[in-house]
């Protein structure tokens, strides 16, 4: 008995140190899975992914940023914290309104697009920090930016499975920009928001199919089971045809084994932005011989869009709750009878 005791009892504390391993280190405040900071006497400390940021106590608040992404704006936009920006990259793809006049009236510079950055104008302007994802061919740009004492955040938002944890990046903007509590209450409240429409269609036993995306190239890129699409799908009470599939990626698929899969699909989602169903049959005439694409309903993320701007891909990077209301307005109207989606817009 007592070597069998002595096995349960190395067993349980193996598992206890693995489970203490797992634990955040103290003083940090955990964003998400890949995203942490912590702050003492001498400064805050980011750690997003694999990069790391020192802010000295006496740098922070960050009054002067530059945003090279869309998809970051929209934080900084939620927070009703424009009047920081001072230059932001490829003007045609924001969104907003009111960065859009900041931009016309000269008060945000255009400092170019990924094709060919004006670093000497941003060496010029002195940002307190550039916000941007990190592309690996750009690397001695931003070594450049490094040496003349430039702090670059790299916020790969886009990486995020989870959209409640892509949502809480607003935490991190809220913090860095002196507005902490403000970017603590909209998280909390996105939160909330989206656990109760997430409850409220939990235990539907109707649950109808769904597919998303379409062909390019001749493959057909589908969301896996562990991706923040799938997962949107689950909380909004819809049988994702890739439910099961435990990648966190996109997976390729040829046209037919989509046609077999989405035999009774019910839902087309997520279709680029084309002005209707027949338009579809332009790229691609196989489209008509999708039972979903002659009786089911099909939905574009272009509810808000304009040009080369799409506000899906910008503010609802941060209101994981809107967007999963558009989701149940989809899959189960009855549930919000006068609800218009947001982001969505229904294919004829």
């Amino acid at each position: 008995m007592k070597p069998i005791f002595f096995q349960l009892i190395s067993i349980f504390l193996l598992l206890a140190c693995r489970k203490e391993a797992q634990k955040p280190a103290a003083g940090w405040v955990e964003i998400s899975q890949k995203v942490r900071y912590k702050q003492d006497s001498k400064g805050l400390d980011l750690q997003s992914g694999k990069f790391q940021n020192h802010f000295e106590t006496t740098k922070l608040p960050l009054k002067k940023v530059m945003v090279l992404n869309a998809s970051l704006i929209g934080y900084i936009s939620e927070l009703g914290a424009e009047q920081k920006m001072i230059a932001v990259s490829s003007p045609e793809y924001i969104y907003s309104d009111k960065v859009l006049k900041l931009i016309q009236t000269k008060k945000i510079a255009d400092i170019g697009n990924e094709q060919k950055y004006d670093v000497e104008k941003i060496i010029a302007m002195k940002p307190d920090a550039i916000f941007t994802n990190h592309i690996e061919s750009f690397q001695n740009t931003y070594e450049l930016l490094k040496k003349n004492g430039i702090q670059i955040i790299f916020l790969n938002e886009y990486e995020e499975q989870n959209p409640l944890e892509k949502a809480a990046y607003i935490r991190v903007f809220g913090k860095l920009l002196d507005m902490e509590k403000k970017g603590d209450s909209i998280y909390n409240s996105i939160q909330k928001n989206y656990n109760a429409l997430s409850s409220s269609v939990k235990n539907e036993k109707s649950k109808p199919k769904v597919i998303c995306n379409e062909m390019y190239g001749g493959q057909w890129f589908l969301p896996g089971g562990r991706t923040f699409a799938a997962k949107y799908f689950q909380d909004a009470g819809a049988d994702y045809i890739l439910k099961d599939n435990t990648d966190a990626k996109a997976i390729p698929m040829g046209f037919e084994e989509v046609f077999v899969k989405s035999n009774d699909a019910k839902y087309w989602v997520n279709i680029g932005p084309h002005q209707s169903k027949k338009q579809m049959l332009a790229i691609n005439p196989n489209y008509e011989k999708l039972q979903v694409y002659k009786t089911g309903k099909l939905y574009t993320l272009t509810g808000r869009a304009r040009d080369k701007a799409n506000d899906y891909f910008e503010s609802g990077v941060v209101r994981a709750d809107l967007v999963l209301k558009d989701y149940i307005k989809i899959f189960h109207p009855e549930k919000l009878p006068n609800y218009k989606p947001f982001y969505m817009k229904e294919l004829k």
